[in-house]
Formats: structure tokens, sequence, C-alpha cells
């Protein structure tokens, strides 16, 4: 058994399929272009996180050149395909076959630039304590979620998408009477007015620049 795993979900770079709600400011390859950068950054956050192990888990396409670049410029990483009809699921089942080799395992998404490794250590350290942890997001979803155990009412019923998600998972574990740990809440870049807070993050704002003229 191993001790700690850090798993990012992604999509895969298709027009018109990722960041459908920047196409009112950003054109479909724009919006392409975006999520390639958002889903790099966020993937070199994780793997500056010492002595952890990560993995990229992919909507679809693993064969993408996307994915298959991000894997040759960085050979520790696994890619593996998520399995099931919506994101519960898949989340359900990544979870349950990785904690039959982890004792705690973290999720992030490829959409929130401000994790960092302080941040993502700090999730691993309240698993210590707790069975789960919650990075909110402060749309009323969540940016993070790490777990030492399992239960598929986690993700089952969830609104996914929607600003019940957090509440609804709250509830979740409050029926479930597990204890939980929250983090400081934390922005995802979804929409157009959220793509100012790109200027934010801490030491990046060359990188992000070029989006900020689409405010």
């Amino acid at each position: 058994m191993f001790d700690c795993l850090l798993v990012q979900f992604a999509k895969a770079p298709v027009a018109g399929r990722v960041k459908t709600r920047m196409i009112s400011a950003l054109s479909p390859k724009q919006s392409v272009e975006l999520h390639c950068q958002l889903t790099e950054h966020c993937l070199d956050a994780l793997l500056q996180t010492e002595g952890i192990d990560v993995q990229l888990w992919v909507g679809d396409q693993p064969e993408h050149g996307f994915f298959q670049a991000l894997k040759k410029s960085r050979p520790q990483i696994t890619v593996s395909e998520q399995q099931g009809h919506d994101l519960g699921e898949r989340m359900y089942a990544m979870f349950a076959q990785m904690l039959e080799r982890y004792d705690r395992v973290v999720l992030v998404g490829s959409d929130c630039p401000f994790i960092d490794s302080k941040y993502l250590h700090s999730a691993f350290s309240a698993l210590e304590s707790a069975p789960v942890v919650i990075g909110p997001a402060t749309d009323g979803g969540y940016v993070l979620i790490g777990l030492s155990r399992l239960d598929r009412q986690l993700f089952a019923g969830i609104d996914w998408g929607s600003s019940r998600v957090l509440n609804q998972t709250r509830r979740v574990l409050e029926s479930l009477k597990w204890p939980s740990i929250e983090l400081p809440a934390l922005p995802d870049i979804d929409r157009p007015e959220d793509l100012k807070r790109l200027a934010e993050v801490p030491g990046q704002q060359d990188k992000f620049k070029q989006w900020l003229s689409f405010c």
C-alpha cells in the first residue's frame, strides 16, 4: 500500500466541448487554448508537490496529442481514461480503484490555477485526522476533494456543474456521519468574468496576461 496520490481530471481539448461558458468572450479555438494552458499549469502544480505520485485521468481520447505531449515532457506521470457515464460515476470509479493502492487520494480538476503545493500538502495533512477534505470553490462547487475512505453516496445525486454541489456534498457527509475538513475557498476559471482573476495567480501574471483583455 502506498501513502499518497494526486489525481487531476481533464477533458480532451476539443473545440466546442471545453470552456463552453467562455465562448461569449472567447472563440472556440481560444477556449481550447485557455483549457490547455490551465490544464498544464495545474499539472505542474501537482508535480511540484514532492514525494507524492501524480496521475492524469482524462475524460476521453487519452491518445490525444496534447495528453501524449504532457506525458512525454513529464514522464513521471501516468495518463488513464476515466470510467463512467457522468462525473460522479467517474470520480467514484477512480477513487474506488486508487484507494485500493493508496492510503490517501486527492483529486483536483483543471480549472483552478490557484492550487499550489502548499494547498495540496494541507489537503493531505487534513486526511490524517478526517476521512474527507474539501477545497471549496467560490462558485458553490469544489476545486479539490480528498478521501481516505469511500462511499458511493458522495458522488450520487449531485447536480454537477451547479452552485449546489458543495452544499449537497456537505449534506451527504452529514448523513454518513463522516467528519470532514474544508480548506480555504478558491476560484475556478469558468466564465468570462473569471478571467480577471488570472491577474491574481501568484508569480504567473505574464503567463496569463493574454486573457485579461477579454474580461
